[in-house]
C-alpha cells in the first residue's frame, strides 16, 4: 500500500538514492525503495521537513518508526525474481475469484499481493457485508502450499489499487499521495460552489472525490475573509447589499440602492455592516395630491393673506346645509330622546302637516265637538 517507515541497517552500509532494497518487514521479506533524507546533491533527496508535512497531511498511521531492517541493496537477480512473482499475481487473482464463485461467496477479488520472500499471499476483495471465507482459504492453501490472507477493503481502497487516472487528467489522489482516506460530506461541495450532481462530484470509486476533502481547509480559510450574504457594505464603487460571493477568487457581488449590480474584490471593501442612509423628504408633493399651504411658496402665501379668507360658493353652502339636515349622530341627540329600540312596538304618530295660510280662503270655524247637539242658552 506504499507506506513509508524507518528501517535500521548495518553500520557502514551505503545505498544509492532511489534504489530498490531488500528489507525484512513485519509481513516477511519484501522489496522497498530507498527514500534518501541526508543526500543533498541530487533531485531525489527529501528533507525531514517534507516528511513531517507529508505525515501531517496523510496521517500518523502511514509512517512507521520501527518498520524493520534493511538486508541489502537489491541486485539484478532479485529484481528479475520479483518481476516474475508479480507477473503471476494476475493468474492467482483469477484462481481466487473462481474459488469464491465455487464456494458461493458474494465477493470480488481486486488484487493479489505476493511478497518477495513467498511466506504468504495476500488477497484484497470487496463485499457488501461480512463474509465467511474459511472454505475459500482452505482451497487456496491446498493450491499454493503457503499462508493465505484475505483482506476486505472499501470502494476507496479499490480505487487506490486498481484505478489509474481521474477526470481531471491526473493520477488518482489516493494512489499518488493520499494514504489515510478521511470521510467526505456533501457540505464540502456546497462550500466550494461545486455542482451537487453525484455523477459530477464522484470519483472512480463511486464516492465523493478526495480532492473535496484536502481542498476544504483552504476554502474554509478563504470563506472567513469574505463578508456574509445579505450584509450591507461600503466600497470604492458605492454601497449595497451582498447577493453573491466567489470564495476562491475572493470577489463579492452587491446590489446598490438603484438596483444596479456591481462585482468588486475584497480589497475594495472599505466598511462592513453599514447602515442604510434615510431618504430626505422632498419639497414636491406627490402627484395626484393637492399641495398644502406649507408646501406652497412664500409669495403665494402672501397673496392669499392679502385677499383674506375665501368665501364658500353657493354650491358649497348648499352642500353644507344638506349635510346638516341629515340624521343627527347618536352622540348629538338630545338627552331624553327615545332610541330606535325603545320606539319599536309603539304606534307610529304622523306629524300633522301645518297648512299654510292663504289670503283667499277664509279660516274655517273652530269645532268644539258638539255640532249635533242644540245650542245652549246663555244666562
Amino acid at each position: 500500500m506504499r507506506l513509508i517507515g524507518e528501517f535500521t541497517y548495518a553500520p557502514g552500509s551505503k545505498f544509492t538514492p532511489g534504489a530498490k532494497l531488500v528489507i525484512q518487514a513485519q509481513r516477511g521479506i519484501e522489496i522497498g525503495e530507498h527514500v534518501p533524507l541526508t543526500c543533498t546533491g541530487c533531485d531525489r533527496s527529501i528533507t525531514p521537513r517534507q516528511i513531517e508535512e507529508w505525515i501531517e497531511a496523510s496521517g500518523d498511521d502511514t509512517y512507521a518508526f520501527k518498520a524493520g531492517r534493511i538486508l541489502r541493496e537489491a541486485t539484478a537477480a532479485d529484481l528479475a525474481e520479483y518481476a516474475r512473482i508479480q507477473a503471476s499475481s494476475r493468474e492467482k487473482r483469477a484462481l481466487a475469484q473462481e474459488a469464491a464463485d465455487r464456494c458461493g461467496l458474494p465477493i470480488k477479488v481486486i488484487e493479489c499481493e505476493c511478497p518477495f520472500g513467498g511466506e504468504r499471499i495476500i488477497f484484497y476483495f470487496t463485499a457488501a457485508e461480512r463474509v465467511d471465507f474459511r472454505s475459500m482459504v482452505k482451497d487456496l492453501a491446498k493450491e499454493y502450499r503457503t499462508r493465505i490472507e484475505m483482506r476486505q477493503i472499501g470502494a476507496r481502497d479499490e480505487a487506490r489499487i486498481a484505478a489509474d487516472y481521474e477526470t481531471c487528467g491526473r493520477e488518482v489522489c489516493c494512489k499518488a499521495f493520499l494514504k489515510t482516506l478521511r470521510p467526505i460530506s456533501m457540505r464540502m461541495a456546497k462550500v466550494q460552489k461545486a455542482t451537487l450532481d453525484p455523477s459530477q462530484v464522484s470519483g472512480r470509486c463511486g464516492r465523493l472525490k478526495c480532492c473535496l476533502r484536502f481542498e476544504h481547509v483552504a476554502y474554509e480559510e478563504l470563506d472567513k475573509q469574505l463578508p456574509r450574504t445579505g450584509v450591507r457594505i461600503r466600497t470604492k464603487h458605492g454601497e449595497g447589499v451582498i447577493i453573491n460571493r466567489q470564495i476562491l477568487t475572493q470577489l463579492v457581488q452587491f446590489r446598490a440602492d438603484d438596483d444596479s449590480l456591481t462585482t468588486v474584490a475584497i480589497e475594495d471593501i472599505t466598511a462592513v455592516d453599514v447602515k442604510a442612509e434615510e431618504k430626505t423628504e422632498t419639497s414636491q408633493a406627490p402627484a395626484g395630491k393637492r399641495a398644502s399651504s406649507k408646501d406652497r411658496p412664500a409669495s403665494a402665501r402672501e397673496d392669499a393673506a392679502k385677499k383674506g379668507p375665501r368665501q364658500p360658493s353657493g354650491r358649497s353652502r348648499q352642500r353644507k346645509r344638506t349635510e346638516s339636515t341629515e340624521s343627527t349622530p347618536r352622540a348629538m341627540k338630545p338627552p331624553g330622546a327615545a332610541t330606535e329600540k325603545e320606539t319599536q312596538g309603539q304606534p307610529s304618530r304622523r306629524r300633522k302637516r301645518r297648512r299654510r295660510k292663504s289670503p283667499e280662503s277664509p279660516r274655517p270655524p273652530r269645532s268644539n265637538g258638539n255640532e249635533g247637539s242644540p245650542p245652549k242658552n246663555k244666562e
